[in-house]
């Protein structure tokens, strides 16, 4: 059941889904592949994971 609600959660776009795993972050980033940061709150929270958990690098232009 865990699986389903992250599965679903992961979907949306409107909704902030809190703290993701990288691996969920990942794979969130692929479902999310075509949106942007600015518009997608999952995209923004995947990206923050994995800025964080080292497994991104944003160039220079990408940061406030």
């Amino acid at each position: 059941m865990f699986v389903t609600q992250i599965i679903s959660t992961i979907a949306s776009c409107s909704v902030d889904p809190g703290e993701l795993t990288p691996e969920q972050a990942h794979r969130a980033m692929q479902v999310h592949l075509s949106c942007s940061v600015d518009a997608c709150r999952m995209r923004r929270r995947a990206r923050r994971t994995l800025v964080e958990a080292k497994r991104m690098v944003l160039d220079e232009r990408a940061t406030p």
